[in-house]
């Protein structure tokens, strides 16, 4: 059983930066992404990569302010998030499956980091 867990949550201040790790216990084949889940809300896929050819996607909240990176020798994947807004505040969850677009292909998630952004 593949564990994932999450670190690199914290507060900050709108415009700040954060960067999230991702660690598994063993390598993930298909692919590793983050999600996120704001309180009262649904949790909404924000960026996947896929080790097969590594390519990479974000959703459209996502794109131009956060990257995902990863390193197979580590079994990391990473999120640097600049440029937050309140609106980013969430719950974000490691994720790894087969399709890392959707929830329900996804077979390991973390236990989740908080990231906190203030206006």
């Amino acid at each position: 059983q593949v564990q994932l867990v999450e670190s690199g949550g914290g507060s900050v201040q709108s415009g700040g930066s954060l960067r999230l790790s991702c660690t598994a216990s063993e390598s993930t084949p298909y692919c590793m992404g983050w999600f996120r889940q704001a309180p009262g809300k649904k949790r909404e896929g924000v960026a996947r990569i896929y080790s097969i050819n590594d390519r990479k996607y974000y959703d459209n909240s996502a794109k131009g302010r956060f990257t995902i990176a990863h390193d197979k020798t580590k079994n990391t994947v990473y999120l640097q998030m600049d440029n937050l807004k309140p609106e980013d505040s969430a719950m974000y969850y490691c994720a790894a499956g087969q399709d890392c677009s959707r929830e329900q292909g996804i077979t390991h998630w973390g236990h989740g980091t908080r990231v906190t952004v203030s206006s």
